[in-house]
């Protein structure tokens, strides 16, 4: 038995099976939904039903709280529909355009710029580059069967005559699989991925000033949408603020100060939570949300681009709407939640 979910204002219609969560439809069909984590975690994916009736699998209570549930809000990634549903929610031209695809990818080397970062380029099959947006995310599937996600974090076009994609990882003790990236991972390894996921992308239809946010390794899809930029010869104002502990976080630091040569309206501001004495740091210090709510108190004309640590994402989604006027259907974001931070409270 399959249902049809209709979404308004767009009008477009899919089908869903029965006991089928909505987004995995969506994305199956093409059709392009907010979302990020697919695990209930991150929220992106909250829209609220209009008509019909839908079962929710677990899922954080931040993500989507009692109250939300029960003034009609559903999160599409964990709700299957018992009925035709319609649901309100803003499509993003562009999520579904690009094939979900899994290829097999050979480890092309790992650099360790600090202790706990590891930058990874992998080489995908010959003559056969993966389609995605920049700001998007691949899958490695395990051999248990299990995932982790990581976002691209070079451009399209920069994948090469034999197609690579980098990728960003933090080292989580304990992690199942980053344990792996810095004990025992070598070159030439073959490793299976699957994608390209997610709906946190440039927005090429506007022209407004964009605000690009970034924690820790949550630069990684922020550097591909900036080389997307230079690529287009955009002229849009961007700033950037990448917000880190120490100096040796700032891992690619001067790769950011000379992306603000090559496009000429970026400004690069990084942001200290922790500057120590021997980090000789003059630069800014604090939260980075707050430095940018510090540098632009009205945000009513921007668009804002946030990617990095749970708690640094919902802070600066809350305090940008309430407190500089940005409008909520102007904030994109792409939480980096842990396997962890996915099994936290639950609803």
């Amino acid at each position: 038995m399959s249902f049809t979910v209709t979404v308004q204002p767009s009008g477009r219609s899919f089908s869903v099976e029965r006991d089928e969560p909505i987004l995995q439809a969506a994305i199956r069909q093409g059709v392009g939904l907010p979302y990020g984590c697919k695990d209930g975690a991150c929220g992106s994916c909250k829209c609220r039903m209009l008509e019909g009736r839908v079962i929710h699998g677990a899922h954080q209570q931040k993500a989507l709280s009692h109250e939300e549930e029960a003034a009609g809000f559903i999160l599409a990634c964990q709700a299957a529909p018992q009925t035709d549903i319609v649901l309100e929610a803003r499509t993003v031209p562009g999520a579904g355009e690009y094939p979900i695809r899994k290829l097999p990818s050979r480890v092309m080397s790992i650099e360790r710029p600090t202790g706990d970062v590891a930058i990874l380029r992998l080489q995908l099959p010959a003559n056969d580059p993966l389609q995605y947006r920049a700001g998007q995310y691949v899958e490695f599937i395990l051999r248990d069967g299990s995932r982790r996600s990581y976002s691209m974090a070079n451009a399209p076009h920069l994948q090469g005559d034999k197609p690579q994609i980098e990728l960003h990882l933090r080292h989580l003790l304990g992690g199942k699989f980053t344990d792996h990236v810095f004990s025992a991972m070598k070159e030439k390894d073959i490793l299976r991925v699957e994608g390209p996921f997610g709906s946190f992308f440039l927005r090429e239809d506007s022209d407004k000033p964009i605000v690009l946010l970034a924690s820790g390794t949550g630069f990684a899809p922020i550097k591909a949408i900036i080389e997307h930029m230079i690529w287009k010869g955009s002229q849009r104002k961007a700033v950037l603020y990448w917000g880190c502990r120490s100096r040796a976080d700032l891992y690619l630091h001067e790769w950011a100060e000379a992306a603000t040569q090559q496009m000429a309206h970026l400004r690069y501001v990084p942001v200290l939570s922790e500057a120590r004495p021997e980090d000789e740091w003059t630069g800014r210090t604090g939260l980075v949300h707050q430095a940018v709510m510090h540098d632009l108190p009205d945000l009513m004309y921007h668009q804002v681009y946030a990617c990095g640590a749970p708690i640094m994402v919902e802070s600066a989604q809350r305090d940008f709407i309430a407190r500089c006027g940005l409008p909520d259907d102007e904030f994109y974001a792409d939480s980096f939640t842990s396997e962890a931070d996915k099994h936290g409270p639950m609803a």
